[in-house]
């Protein structure tokens, strides 16, 4: 049995389209790149998890989350227990820029092995595990249509390839495409 828990992130992008992952390393899951966040603290919405988290792992307390660009659950073992995570994701925008601040204790409290900004190219062709493994797709879509709603993604298992297929349009782990 996995324990729920209530997550968000916020994909900060620069003015170019790059967006900003942290790579990790994870009991069950392994190594993977995922957006600044986490779990929500008691009576927090996920905006203002997301807000905080970011503020957490970056130091960075001038970027605001814009419109939700997905939801997700996943599995993950989190300090030795199974989790079901549901996470809110969230579109930003900033500066390219490194984080500021004293940050290595709570990076490694969390496992961040590193963080680098992807552009939109290298994203698309990423050969390590990305969370969700539809981030590329996602933002693609988003960028072609900026007044689109949230993408629901329902459970997405780890196995999973990180990518959508070249040339595919739809997201190939919902019916139909989006799932909202």
């Amino acid at each position: 049995m996995r324990t729920p828990r209530q997550a968000a992130r916020i994909a900060v992008l620069d003015p170019q389209g790059a967006v900003f992952l942290f790579r990790y390393d994870n009991e069950e899951v392994g190594v993977h790149w995922a957006m600044p966040g986490g779990g929500l603290d008691p009576g927090e919405t996920p905006r203002e998890g997301a807000v905080r988290e970011l503020r957490e792992e970056t130091g960075w307390t001038d970027v605001e989350p814009g419109g939700l660009l997905c939801t997700w659950e996943h599995d993950y073992t989190r300090e030795g227990v199974p989790v079901r995570q549901h996470e809110h994701v969230y579109l930003g925008r900033g500066p390219r820029r490194q984080p500021i601040g004293d940050l290595a204790p709570a990076h490694r409290a969390d496992g961040i092995l590193t963080w680098r900004w992807w552009t939109p190219a290298e994203l698309a062709a990423a050969e390590e595990a990305l969370w969700p493994p539809q981030l590329a797709a996602l933002l693609d879509r988003r960028a072609g249509h900026p007044g689109a709603g949230p993408e629901h993604l329902g459970f997405v298992p780890n196995d999973l390839p990180h990518a959508a297929p070249p040339g595919r349009a739809e997201n190939p782990w919902t019916p139909g495409g989006r799932a909202d």
